[in-house]
């Protein structure tokens, strides 16, 4: 009967090591797959965009030449560690490359002057199920999102394009008023001025493995 104890307890004993060691291997599994195994290029990021002037919905282009990120993400691919990265975007970095060097005042003064706390545009960006990608954008006082389409130059290489329509931004005031600024600029063959609320914004996205 003495040794019938001493088997059971054996047993018991061993069953609650093999129980431990399972436990720390899926943590160390676990925490493996949420350790980043990316990391972005310095640097490398661009952000553009394309806006519209005039009935005939002719474009206007320009970029920011800064872009601050923070709290990059952590993943197993290279797009799911950006997911949760922050972004900020100071206005002051407009660049149209506009050869008056008339245009990048205006836009700073009449367009980004006239909205609240637009010092910077800031925002998330968001990776959900099925590789969908939106960012979260702070502008004008107002978060609101835009979903993303996504294309890979390689593995490590992204570029992202959306729609912004500055009226979820409550932004028409300072459409109007851009609008108003470069009025004669703005105005097409058929006499009409006109400044759209649609703008198409772009960005691309360099990673590296560790």
């Amino acid at each position: 009967m003495k040794n019938l104890k001493l088997i059971a307890l054996s047993l018991l004993l061993l069953a609650n090591f093999s129980c431990n060691n399972a436990n720390k291997s899926a943590e160390t599994e676990t925490e493996a797959v949420a350790e980043s195994n990316f990391t972005l290029v310095e640097d490398s990021t661009k952000v553009s965009f394309v806006a519209y002037k005039t009935t005939d919905k002719a474009p206007v282009g320009g970029q920011f030449t800064k872009i601050n990120i923070t709290n990059f993400g952590e993943g197993a691919t290279a797009l799911e560690a950006m997911n949760g990265t922050e972004f900020s975007i100071p206005v002051s970095s407009l660049f149209t490359n506009d050869a008056t060097g008339t245009r990048d005042p205006k836009i700073l003064e009449f367009f980004f002057g006239v909205m609240e706390n637009t010092e910077l545009i800031s925002g998330v960006f968001k990776v959900e199920g099925g590789n969908k990608c939106s960012i979260d954008v702070t502008l004008n006082g107002s978060t609101q999102n835009i979903p993303l389409e996504y294309s890979t130059v390689n593995d490590t290489q992204f570029i992202f394009d959306g729609v912004m329509d500055l009226e979820n931004w409550d932004a028409l005031d300072a459409v109007a008023s851009i609008n108003k600024a470069c009025e004669a600029l703005h105005t097409g063959k058929d006499g009409v001025s006109k400044t759209w609320s649609e703008v198409a914004v772009h960005a691309e996205v360099l990673l590296e493995e560790k």
